[in-house]
């Protein structure tokens, strides 16, 4: 057997999915505790024991997060990763590689309660001798035989030929395909015990179901309270459980848990540490992270209880995570420290502006400009420097991504086109009081917070955020109210070049992937081809069209959406008929995406050769533009048929005629 040292192990932390519940947006799966200790750190204490050396754990936004749970001696050599965009399971793989080619991968989830050992899983692919091994846990009741997937997999370096050099890309979407396609062997595997993977609360509370039917798992530092049957209740210590509660396991209970009389708890239940529970309360296969606290007669059954979260006395709570409470500032003391604010903002802007005055005076004036103040322009095109001096990594980062990602190609337009309608509306603008508020002052500051917490915790998103709300506030600073109120929607349209957050992204692509396959074979169907589908597969006669993550329409709705955008800010419509056209983006979007889909489909039954193909797929995508345009051209046209009355319509014929 190859020795462990030549083995990185490879772990998926992910995000906090908005798809999931409020407990994973308030805490990563992978930090969730079992019996005292994060799955994460449980996977990586398992790797260590075993000869793991080196692990790379990669996630969207929580590394500095992770890193700080994760204490050094008791894990293989880590390495954190932050995706500033998603790589997928495989492009890690690639990430990770660094070049190496004599390296076995192990690629684990990290929300898994019960990790197999690495000998099982050596020996599999070993066995196997495959490229590539997939795990499957054993089946259940009423499952498929084969049981469902572990979210393990084992690779050779060898597989790194099949991965693209750059971009997305996914082990069971794309390079399983890739690796069939080159001749390459895939097996799979079935684990020994379920390894416990989860992604929500319920399938959290199922995994610590199997975790605790299998005793020898426990922490050896938990004596055995009592044994019935194998219904095995474990106790930390200093626990005060009264002589009346009545307990049945298979149940944990950590140090300090505190339980009055007359409770009753069903396993499988874990109790974390300093947890209290009131007289007369019942709890049902649920699990209560440290310091939580049950008030008296409750019931809790099927729940997930957050540390230092709290269940009010006669409580009845099913199937729910119960989040702690935040503290709240008093409504008064809120007040007054924005009157104090305001107060001060107001005296230290009209010191301000008096010094601007002085300055103003000295300075000479332009012929046209002989009735303005010359200072803020002055001003501004000092800050403008210092600006993008400061701000020149982010903006590197930012041409990268639109160079980079198709989704947000469009992007690039976006800071030409906001030039092209401030010039627009230049007279307009220049109608405006410039007056100088100090008030930007305390929105830039607002706005570098922002920065600073993207740079800090690794928030790329919130860093390229903080531009255009940097801007706004230098704009308030120099100008004023009035001149910000002029620019207001130029500055919301470009926020259209900001790239979506790693986690709504993430959260979006499988639904409008899902929706695209579906629409499109819908509207095969109904002009008359035998369509069979599976998954993002359409098989369409001899042909097969693969519709993979990056045909999901999401690079057309990030496009349209600009088109949509520059339409409202240079038609003069009224305010709802402009967001009649801002909102049917989406779904003028989602249309030209399934129609560029069922075009493809049908040119792939005539077209022969990748060539061909490649080429009318990319054609497909340009035109669905002018089309998507076009669509917004009518939209315009039947808004002004709908909504302007017959009188109006003649007296505007009459005009005409007469000019």
């Amino acid at each position: 057997m190859r020795s462990k040292q030549i083995i990185k192990a490879i772990i998926l932390a992910g995000g906090r999915d908005v798809r999931h519940s409020s407990a994973v947006m308030r805490l990563p799966a992978a930090l969730w505790p079992v019996a005292g200790k994060s799955v994460l750190a449980r996977l990586l204490t398992r790797l260590a024991n075993q000869g793991i050396a080196e692990a790379v754990i990669y996630s969207n936004g929580d590394g500095p997060l992770l890193a700080r749970s994760i204490i050094a001696e008791d894990c293989p050599r880590l390495k954190f990763v932050d995706e500033p965009l998603p790589l997928g399971s495989a492009g890690c793989i690639r990430d990770a590689a660094n070049g190496e080619t004599n390296t076995l991968f192990m690629v684990f989830n990290a929300s898994m309660i019960s990790p197999p050992d690495i000998d099982v899983l050596i020996g599999a692919h070993l066995n196997g001798k495959s490229d590539l091994t997939m795990m499957f846990n054993p089946a259940g009741k009423n499952s498929n035989p084969m049981g469902e997937a572990a979210e393990i997999y084992i690779c050779d370096a060898s597989i790194l030929e099949n991965i693209p050099k750059e971009g997305y890309f996914d082990i069971k979407e794309g390079l399983i395909p890739e690796m069939l396609l080159a001749g390459k062997t895939i097996r799979a595997a079935v684990l020994p015990h379920r390894a416990g993977n989860f992604r929500d609360r319920q399938e959290y509370l199922c995994a610590i179901g199997d975790y605790l039917e299998n005793g020898h798992q426990i922490k050896e530092e938990l004596q055995i309270l009592k044994k019935d049957d194998s219904r095995i209740i474990w106790a930390g210590a200093e626990t005060k459980i009264d002589a009346d509660a009545r307990i049945y396991g298979p149940v944990v209970i950590m140090d300090g848990v505190s339980v009055s009389n007359g409770v009753v708890i069903l396993g499988p239940t874990i109790l974390g540490r300093n947890v209290n529970i009131d007289k007369d309360s019942v709890v049902i296969n649920s699990v209560l992270w440290d310091d939580a606290k049950v008030g008296a007669n409750c019931e809790i059954q099927r729940c997930l209880v957050d540390y230092h979260g709290q269940v009010q006395s006669d409580s009845v709570v099913q199937g729910k995570f119960i989040a702690r409470k935040s503290e709240k500032v008093a409504d008064s003391s809120i007040s007054r420290i924005l009157a104090s604010m305001k107060s001060k903002a107001e005296k230290l802007q009209s010191s301000v502006l008096l010094q601007f005055d002085k300055l103003n005076e000295k300075l000479p004036q332009l012929p046209h400009l002989r009735n303005k103040s010359i200072v803020p322009w002055l001003a501004g095109s000092l800050v403008l420097i210092v600006f993008l001096w400061s701000y020149w990594p982010c903006l590197v980062d930012l041409w990268t991504i639109w160079q980079r990602s198709d989704e947000y190609s469009s992007g690039l337009l976006v800071p030409l086109l906001a030039i092209y309608i401030l010039w627009s509306r230049r007279h307009k603008i220049a109608e405006a009081n410039i007056k100088p508020s100090v008030w930007g002052l305390f929105a830039f500051i607002a706005a570098q917070g922002v920065r600073f917490f993207g740079l800090f915790f690794m928030y790329g998103s919130a860093e390229r955020l903080s531009i255009v709300l940097s801007i706004a506030a230098l704009v308030l600073l120099l100008f004023g109210w009035q001149f910000l109120r002029k620019v207001s929607t130029i500055l919301l349209f470009l926020c259209l070049m900001l790239p979506w957050p790693t986690r709504i992204q993430a959260a979006a692509a499988l639904p409008l992937q899902r929706w695209a396959t579906s629409s499109a074979v819908f509207c095969l169907e109904t002009v008359g081809y035998e369509i069979i589908q599976e998954g993002n597969v359409i098989h369409i006669g001899q042909a097969t069209v693969a519709v993979a993550e990056a045909c999901n329409g999401l690079r057309m709705i990030t496009a349209f959406f600009v088109i949509s955008g520059l339409v409202v800010l240079l038609v003069n419509r009224t305010w709802w008929e402009k967001l009649v056209i801002l909102a049917s983006s989406l779904p003028v979007a989602l249309l030209c995406n399934t129609l560029r889909l069922v075009a493809t489909a049908i040119a792939f039954t005539m077209l022969h050769g990748e060539r061909w193909e490649k080429v009318f797929h990319d054609f497909g995508g340009y035109a669905m533009m002018p089309m998507a345009l076009a669509i917004v051209v009518v939209e315009l046209w039947l808004l002004t048929k709908l909504t302007i009355p017959p009188a109006e319509k003649e007296a505007i014929i009459v005009t005409r005629q007469n000019s």
